[in-house]
């Protein structure tokens, strides 16, 4: 397949639509024009073979203007007349009779013809003959009047308008070239400019921004290639600064684990004994293996953004308790304290598990004395709050709680809060965090989806 660019297209398009015009008209307008001559010429020979018969007619239909009277001079020039009595082979005196084969025909015509006038053409030696035969009265006998006329000046008009007519079609693709090279160049301006910009983007050149004054279409599509840039921009961001904190998390129990161990290799033993020595070191390798499990879990929730979550009918209480369970130990000075047990909801069993551990974990770590874990139904959303009463978050930090290794006040880095967003927004939920009278609080607001079940009940209760 031949592969053509853009300027190539538009004068290909433009010269097929030039072909096409002049191949239509050099089939379609000699046609169209030689049929409307043909019935001109009829019109010219009954018009002259009635002001014939009745000499005193432009007398009192006088010729309208100057066009009307030069027809009539040209058409008495090129109009012949003769005249045939009904009697078979005879003929007025004085007529001018055309050759014998051409008269039989026409008499033929004539002696077959019913109404009082009728249109025929002959050809004769590559030419055609045009007449007309009028019913007539000659001195009290029946007659023929014939009159007739060649192509001749048929095709002298066809062949000058049809010269005319090319020398316009000429002029005239002419003259459609200069909207082509217009075309050309006010195409070929914003698609070098975009063109070049894409080349920067595909660089991870980010920093020249685009934007395109002029046509309204690329205009607008220049505003969509600016929200590429800024959303690549964006992300080229967000990834350098995971791939920062990931690091910076990582490196700092690699460091510990790693002058640990050779501490221990050179005989030395930090912590007095090789117990206490070896506790710290499985507790950096601990926590270095969580860090990697919500790095490999965020990047997973990240692959699932296309994919609708599995929606199963999960109570609240059942994931509620497990977790209070889990996390009873850790810090025994705190009470949990979950509400709302026999709430039940649809969502994804595992990554509602996920949610409520991150937001329970968060809140362990600030709460004094109590974590309030509460699930709320009312008619269009269920909404599920985990409380605690320590202390307030500073409002600055509060729209960035929930951004991937953010540090807020007091606080870890981490990706716990960005897994609750990210859940939140599978499920099609809006997760927020404020300061109340008693501490702080995490709301994610689930709307409610109806299941097969519940249609079918709906319906029921309709019918």
């Amino acid at each position: 397949m031949i592969k053509v660019n853009l300027t190539q297209r538009i004068w290909l398009a433009f010269i097929s639509l030039i072909v096409l015009v002049g191949l239509s008209m050099i089939i379609i307008y000699p046609i169209s024009i030689k049929g409307t001559l043909t019935e001109e010429t009829y019109r010219i020979i009954e018009l002259e073979q009635t002001r014939l018969a009745y000499p005193l007619l432009d007398l009192i239909n006088p010729p309208r203007n100057e066009l009307d009277f030069i027809e009539r001079r040209e058409a008495e020039r090129s109009v012949g007349h003769f005249f045939i009595y009904a009697t078979l082979g005879q003929t007025p005196e004085g007529s001018a009779l055309p050759p014998v084969e051409v008269l039989q025909e026409m008499a033929q015509n004539a002696y077959r013809q019913e109404m009082d006038r009728g249109r025929y053409e002959i050809q004769y030696r590559g030419a055609t003959v045009f007449y007309v035969i009028t019913k007539a009265q000659i001195s009290g006998s029946s007659a023929f009047h014939i009159s007739y006329m060649w192509d001749t000046y048929r095709d002298q008009m066809v062949n000058r308008l049809w010269e005319r007519l090319m020398y316009l079609l000429l002029l005239t693709s002419g003259l459609s070239l200069l909207p082509a090279i217009w075309l050309k160049h006010y195409l070929r301006q914003p698609l070098i400019v975009l063109g070049n910009h894409l080349d920067q983007i595909a660089n991870r050149d980010w920093k020249e921004p685009l934007k395109w004054q002029g046509d309204e279409d690329f205009q607008r599509l220049s505003d969509q290639f600016e929200k590429m840039r800024q959303n690549l921009h964006s992300y080229d961001r967000a990834q350098k600064t995971f791939i920062q904190h990931a690091s910076h998390e990582l490196k700092t129990p690699i460091m510990v684990i790693k002058s640990y161990a050779q501490s221990v290799k050179d005989g030395i033993l930090p912590k007095g004994n090789i117990e206490q020595t070896m506790d710290v070191i499985v507790e950096e390798a601990n926590r270095m293996e969580r860090r990697v499990i919500d790095m490999i879990y965020y990047t997973k929730l990240d692959s699932l953004k296309e994919e609708s979550p599995k929606h199963d009918e999960v109570i609240f209480g059942s994931i509620a308790f497990q977790i209070e369970e889990r996390f009873r130990v850790q810090r025994e000075d705190v009470k949990i304290v979950i509400l709302g047990a026999e709430v039940r909801m649809q969502a994804d069993h595992e990554q509602l598990e996920v949610l409520l551990e991150n937001l329970v974990e968060n809140a362990l770590r600030y709460a004094e004395s109590t974590i309030w874990v509460q699930a709320t139904t009312y008619e269009d959303k269920v909404e599920v709050t985990v409380e605690n009463n320590g202390e307030h978050i500073p409002e600055y930090d509060l729209p960035q709680l929930f951004n991937p290794f953010y540090k807020g006040n007091k606080g870890k880095f981490g990706l716990g809060l960005a897994i609750v967003k990210r859940i939140a927004e599978l499920h099609q939920a809006c997760p927020k965090v404020e300061n109340t009278e008693k501490g702080v609080k995490f709301t994610i607001i689930f709307p409610i989806i109806p299941t097969q079940t519940t249609k079918g009940k709906k319906r029921e209760k309709k019918q």
